[in-house]
């Protein structure tokens, strides 16, 4: 039907009125917009294009999906350590309780971070050559975002936060909350000292957070952090005070985004670690560290920063509206 009225227009028409030239022109624009083919290729043709643009600026994107979200992005949550962080830790300092050296607390506490995949872990394993022999650990158990307690050398150990001292009823030495992160050790349920750790914050998070703003979108930290170390580095960053979540288990952190979702139309959320996992599946785009990142919080992402370079994130949410306008032009 289309061609046969393309060819009236373009043939019937001008033998009538004459002006050949012009009324085939026309047929030719009728025939063009008449047709789907325009509307079924360019829809779909800016989504491909996009993602090959995003992925060529370090942005590994899943689907087209995610990326049509980003145009409703109202907020973005971060994670502190490894993502706004460097998750480069060093210990600065070893507070040591009556009657235990310095190297029999840091010997404890590479026995309990002895499986750990975590930065702070890491840091301690790496730190001075104490040698730890995997035969004499035993009973070894993650408490999620807590430490860990285990036998070693047949002697029970705990290895991490206050809390984890104050659920076995430990009483630690009042060294007040320095600005860092504190390692709290335990020898038969009783306090013998604690490592004190300290974290660089990443160059381009400030920027990137200034950028978001400007784009009038809200910016959240959630850390499993105390109130002293997470509020600290807020400050530095820029967040809104009220905007900053501490001393968060991973359960509180699910909890937290459910409140920031209820009142977004869009959330991004942007981790890197094992705990990050349920809140990068849960927003309505996950954004996973592609160095940094575990590879658990990989699988639950929707994108993925290849270079761990947060100036991208503001590229995505700016592709995301592009890419929006571009398809309404093409429909109209």
């Amino acid at each position: 039907f289309v061609v046969l009225a393309a060819l009236v227009v373009g043939i019937g028409i001008p033998m009538i009125f004459g002006d050949f030239k012009l009324w085939f022109g026309r047929a030719l624009i009728f025939l063009v917009i008449s047709c789907p083919c325009a509307l079924v290729l360019s829809v779909p043709l800016t989504f491909f294009s996009s993602i090959g643009l995003a992925s060529k600026r370090g942005i590994l994107i899943k689907g087209g999906n995610y990326l049509e979200k980003l145009k409703d992005i109202e907020a973005v949550v971060f994670d502190k350590t490894g993502t706004l962080t460097k998750g480069k830790f060093k210990i600065e300092k070893i507070n040591c309780s009556k009657g235990f050296s310095e190297n029999e607390v840091l010997e404890i506490g590479k026995a309990g971070e002895f499986y750990s995949n975590h930065p702070i872990g890491k840091a301690v394993l790496n730190y001075k050559d104490i040698k730890i022999s995997e035969t004499d650990i035993k009973d070894y158990k993650e408490i999620s975002g807590k430490g860990v307690s285990a036998l070693y050398k047949e002697k029970n150990i705990l290895v991490g936060n206050k809390k984890l001292m104050e659920d076995n009823n430990i009483t630690v030495e009042n060294i007040g909350e320095e600005d860092g992160t504190t390692v709290y050790i335990a020898l038969n349920n009783e306090y013998i000292g604690s490592l004190h750790l300290a974290d660089e914050i990443k160059n381009d998070s400030s920027k990137t957070l200034e950028e978001l703003k400007k784009m009038n979108i809200k910016t959240y930290m959630l850390t499993g952090d105390n109130k002293k170390i997470g509020e600290s580095v807020g400050e530095k960053l820029g967040f809104e005070k009220e905007n900053v979540f501490t001393g968060l288990l991973p359960q509180d952190k699910v909890s937290v985004l459910n409140k920031i979702k209820e009142k977004s139309k869009g959330v991004i959320f942007v981790g890197d670690g094992i705990n990050d996992a349920p809140v990068l599946s849960l927003a309505d785009i996950g954004i996973a560290m592609g160095i940094t990142g575990t590879e658990v919080s990989k699988d639950a992402a929707s994108m993925i920063l290849a270079d761990d370079n947060f100036a991208t994130i503001v590229k995505a949410v700016a592709t995301g509206r592009n890419i929006y306008a571009n398809i309404k032009n093409s429909i109209r």
